[in-house]
């Protein structure tokens, strides 16, 4: 269904359900050894949307949801998860490393990194997303066992309301430096709620604050091509949409509207960030409609990650050939490759 002034979601419907899909691909690359994040396969399981599981888990095969050479599907969903997810750890490490104290995710779905990085004793992690999102996720992982690595708040309320005055109420003090993740949401934003949304940002930013954000290119061919991919996942049972989530219209260039109020941006197109391989993958560049992009008086920008179906066939049959020591020196070399990588990406 397509988006509308005041719907709602949870997180088996809408745009709530491109958070599981998201974190379904950080499961699927935690099982690959790519990345680290216990808690989104179990978070995803929760959620129950069946053809997630079956993706995170590892039971569906990229032969069988995704269309052959089609630039996007899972695979190239679970590539990019990866690599971002890299890179937006590091850029927070970074952050905090230079003693920011007080991090803000934006849209935060089922993000666990309140739960699965180390952070200094004296930080305060601000998570905001709709008040089901952040109450599913607290209850799911406590059941789960789980415990925070720092001090993480929610705040329960919808980026269309006054989150800014929610997120004072929630102890955050304007005056300090922040780091700020901006993960998936832009594309989810009309064209006014984004620039809305990076004037609070700004607002609400000290001297020092850093912000890292995503930026989704809604050209008609993008949109084209996610949508084909779509029908082939409808095909094999998932039965909540997501190809018709994202608003159309003109928009501001997140960066140069950045720099215009007081931010130094960088950008980092997808080809700076294929360096990180994995020893499974072979990645290859195509034009993506998506982009990472971080920004303020510290910040950073990417575009997304791009690799074929057809690519990673292959490369998985060449490791399916490896003796398994050569495999695990691989998996060694690929994580080395990977940090080296997001490190020098957010610079």
């Amino acid at each position: 269904m397509a988006r509308t002034e005041n719907d709602t979601w949870d997180l088996a419907t809408s745009v709530g359900a491109t958070a599981t899909m998201v974190a379904a691909g950080r499961g699927r690359a935690t099982q690959a050894g790519l990345i680290d994040d216990p808690f989104a396969e179990p978070l995803v399981r929760a959620v129950g949307v069946d053809f997630f599981t079956r993706w995170a888990n590892g039971e569906l095969s990229a032969d069988e949801v995704d269309i052959p050479g089609h630039p996007w599907g899972m695979q190239p969903m679970t590539d990019l998860m990866a690599v971002r997810t890299r890179l937006i750890d590091q850029f927070i490490t970074d952050a905090t490393a230079s003693g920011i104290r007080q991090a803000v995710i934006l849209a935060s779905g089922l993000d666990a990194r309140g739960y699965r990085l180390s952070w200094p004793a004296d930080t305060v992690v601000f998570e905001i997303d709709q008040r089901q999102v952040t109450d599913f996720k607290t209850a799911t992982l406590a059941a789960a066992g789980a415990e925070p690595t720092v001090d993480l708040r929610a705040v329960p309320i919808d980026l269309r309301d006054d989150w800014p005055a929610a997120l004072r109420q929630a102890g955050f003090d304007a005056h300090r430096p922040t780091v700020w993740v901006a993960e998936g949401l832009l594309a989810f934003l009309p064209p006014e709620a984004q620039d809305r949304l990076l004037d609070n940002i700004t607002e609400l930013s000290a001297e020092g604050s850093r912000l890292v954000a995503e930026i989704f290119l809604s050209a008609t061919e993008s949109l084209e091509v996610m949508h084909t991919a779509a029908q082939k996942w409808y095909e094999h049972g998932l039965d909540a949409r997501i190809d018709d989530l994202w608003y159309g219209g003109e928009r501001h260039d997140v960066a140069t509207y950045l720099d215009e109020r007081g931010w130094q941006t960088t950008r980092r197109r997808s080809g700076q960030l294929l360096a990180v391989v994995s020893y499974r993958y072979r990645y290859e560049t195509t034009a993506r409609p998506k982009t990472i992009t971080a920004p303020r008086n510290s910040a950073c920008t990417s575009r997304q990650l791009a690799c074929t179906a057809r690519s990673l066939r292959r490369a998985r049959r060449r490791v399916c050939n490896r003796p398994r020591e050569d495999v695990r020196r691989g998996r060694t070399r690929a994580a080395r490759a990977a940090r080296r990588s997001v490190r020098w990406a957010t610079r």
